[in-house]
């Protein structure tokens, strides 16, 4: 920063940041009418936005948020990025989000601070070594990255690591180099500005409370605490509210919904080179910019719409993540909190069409919706824009329950839930 920017701040700071204008055009009410409309304002949500304003040239799209935009799951994750799953379907799922990933920033004109340190997944057990070099083979046989080491290649990748010791001995792990982190406020940031500089209304505090479908099943208007809005295609990216929201129109989900808990410790200075994640354990864990260790806990044990979970989730983990790395033993922690996942029977999402005409769905990705962004809603858009599933999405539509077709992914998921 330069001695102006930095005097510029200084004043901004001082007089209440004033000066300074909005990042993205938020209109207080929505228009009566709009040719899409986007239930959900987290990443998935602004993303689909987004790529359906550039990408297929659709004119009316409004984007509504019940609350703040990154105030959903969005801003309540621990911001892995990894492509490294089990199955053909999510190895090009997930691998076309890292591909976007790594060009994001450019493309949005706004810094995601995306940082592909590598994501290295621990085995403690002989079945741990046996399903991640299954992993590494078929990721390969995909063309998606993807490595063994053995205990002393992990301990020489993350210096931190303890592999010796006692109850989780590390025999290996599997080691994703192009995966990372970004900075989940600047990935919603990025798309709203992006997607308001293209004509799309993003309206915050709306919550939506009805569906209207006509004569034909189709959808017609929806119901908002701030009026109703007509439109002939709704595509709803609600997380762990989906349910809900498409019980408005008589839609019923294979879903469960979980409060997802994470916390982050004092800042120290850069100790911490990757991201390390443990299946056995249910602990992942990072460094993000600032200093602060961000750690990941599995989902808790019943489901809810809370975003408060069970302390007896975090002090397991915080257990398991001062073993593994002993030199973390005396930080202190400074907050923790807790999003709503929503899963489904085979841990993948839904992608695409339902059964009510004009009405489209994203949902089911459980602890792993960050990782999938862009991508998620790249292909969410040409799906509600041609009204037809996207080539990459379409394994992942919602009658696979009724056909028996699952991509089953617990074990890739890497987290209990």
């Amino acid at each position: 920063m330069n001695g102006f920017g930095a005097f510029r701040l200084l004043r901004e700071a001082l007089r209440g940041q004033t000066g300074w204008e909005p990042q993205w055009r938020s209109p207080e009410r929505p228009q009566p009418t709009y040719d899409v409309v986007i239930i959900g304002g987290g990443g998935h949500g602004l993303a689909t936005a987004y790529y359906l304003a550039k990408q297929h040239r659709v004119g009316r799209i409004a984007v509504l948020e019940k609350g703040w935009i990154g105030g959903g799951n969005t801003g309540r994750n621990t911001t892995i990025i990894r492509s490294n799953y089990l199955f053909p379907e999510s190895a090009a799922l997930y691998d076309h989000a890292v591909q976007l990933w790594e060009g994001l920033s450019q493309e949005l004109n706004y810094n995601v601070m995306f940082s592909p340190r590598g994501v290295l997944m621990l085995a403690h057990n002989v079945h741990d070594e046996q399903s991640f070099r299954r992993h590494v083979h078929a990721n390969r046989l995909a063309g998606v990255d993807n490595e063994w080491l053995d205990a002393e290649g992990c301990r020489a990748f993350c210096p931190p690591l303890d592999i010796h010791q006692q109850r989780y001995p590390v025999v290996g792990g599997a080691l994703q180099r192009r995966g990372g982190v970004a900075r989940h406020d600047a990935v919603a940031w990025g798309y709203a500005r992006a997607a308001a500089a293209l004509g799309v209304d993003i309206v915050q505090n709306c919550e939506v409370i009805g569906i209207t479908r006509g004569a034909d099943g189709a959808v017609t208007a929806l119901s908002t605490s701030k009026g109703e809005i007509r439109t002939g295609k709704i595509g709803v990216v609600a997380a762990g509210s989906t349910s809900l929201v498409m019980a408005m129109a008589g839609v019923r989900m294979p879903l469960e919904s979980f409060p997802l808990q994470a916390l982050v410790s004092e800042p120290v200075k850069p100790v911490f080179p990757c991201v390390v994640m443990s299946n056995t354990v249910h602990a992942y864990i990072s460094q993000s910019d600032k200093g602060e260790l961000v750690i990941g806990a599995g989902t808790d044990q019943y489901p809810s719409y809370s975003q408060a979970g069970g302390v007896q989730i975090l002090s397991h983990t915080l257990e398991a993540i001062c073993e593994l790395f002993p030199m973390f033993r005396r930080m202190r922690m400074l907050r923790s909190w807790g999003g709503i996942v929503d899963t489904t029977s085979d841990r993948s999402p839904i992608i695409g069409l339902t059964p009510v005409p004009g009405l489209f769905v994203n949902c089911g990705w459980g602890t792993g919706g960050f990782k999938a962004t862009p991508g998620s809603g790249h292909v969410f858009a040409a799906t509600i824009a041609r009204g037809e599933p996207h080539p990459i999405a379409a394994p992942f539509s919602l009658d696979r329950f009724a056909t028996g077709r699952l991509i089953d992914e617990a074990a890739a998921a890497a987290v209990a839930h």
